[in-house]
Order: structure tokens, then C-alpha cells, then sequence
């Protein structure tokens, strides 16, 4: 498994997340979370201009194994998401930290405190 970055934050729940300029959050999910669900054959991305509250449930990624729920790291709207991926969902397996999936414009990117830093993402997942 490769090393995590440590500019991101994480999510319990195995999404990474990264604080761009104006307050857009750039999302994907972890290295850890691509190794777990095995080849990814399909990804769910949400609606541009959506309204998401964090920790709500917004996209699912589909793998030859089982399918995962996507959640918000924060609350707000999705302005961006990444087209590539619908046609080409082995981007992630290739390069989990390097492809992201959706960008939300936060309303408050006070909540990535609420995240782990990568140390503790590493300490949550080694349980």
C-alpha cells in the first residue's frame, strides 16, 4: 500500500479529501479502500450542484467484489465532477491519491477538522 499523503485529510469511512482555493474540497478515496474492494468496474459521481450535508451518502464506487457508499467529507455543493472516471474507473485502482472524484465548495471548511490527519487514518485502518 502506498504512503499517505500527508496534505490530505481522511474519513472514517475511507475517502480523502484536500482544500483547493475558494473553498472547494477535492474528494477520493483512499489507497487503502481501492486495495479493499478490488478491481473497480463502476463509479456512481453526484450531480453538479447538489447540495450535500457532511457525512451524507453521495456517490458509490462498484467493484468486481461489492459496491461502497461514497460520503460528503463536508457540507455544501458539488461544483465539479470527474467525467474521466465514469469511463475509465481503474484510474483509481491505479493511483488511488492521484484521482479524485467530485469537488464540493464548502460552507464551512472548518469541518475537514473534523477529520483525521494521515497518522490516524494509518493508526484506524491497521485495527
Amino acid at each position: 500500500m502506498k504512503d499517505m499523503p500527508n496534505n490530505l485529510k481522511y474519513a472514517a469511512t475511507h475517502e480523502w479529501a484536500s482544500l483547493e482555493a475558494d473553498q472547494v474540497v477535492r474528494v477520493g478515496i483512499t489507497d487503502f479502500a481501492q486495495s479493499e474492494l478490488g478491481d473497480i468496474v463502476f463509479i456512481g459521481l453526484p450531480e453538479v450542484g447538489r447540495a450535500v450535508a457532511a457525512n451524507e451518502q453521495m456517490a458509490v464506487v462498484e467493484s468486481v467484489k461489492t459496491a461502497s457508499d461514497l460520503f460528503a467529507p463536508v457540507s455544501g455543493s458539488v461544483v465539479e465532477v470527474n467525467e474521466s472516471v465514469q469511463d475509465a474507473p481503474e484510474q483509481v485502482n491505479e493511483d488511488a491519491f492521484g484521482t479524485w472524484l467530485f469537488c464540493i465548495k464548502a460552507d464551512n471548511p472548518a469541518e475537514l477538522e473534523q477529520l483525521l490527519d494521515a497518522e490516524a487514518y494509518q493508526r484506524m485502518i491497521e485495527e
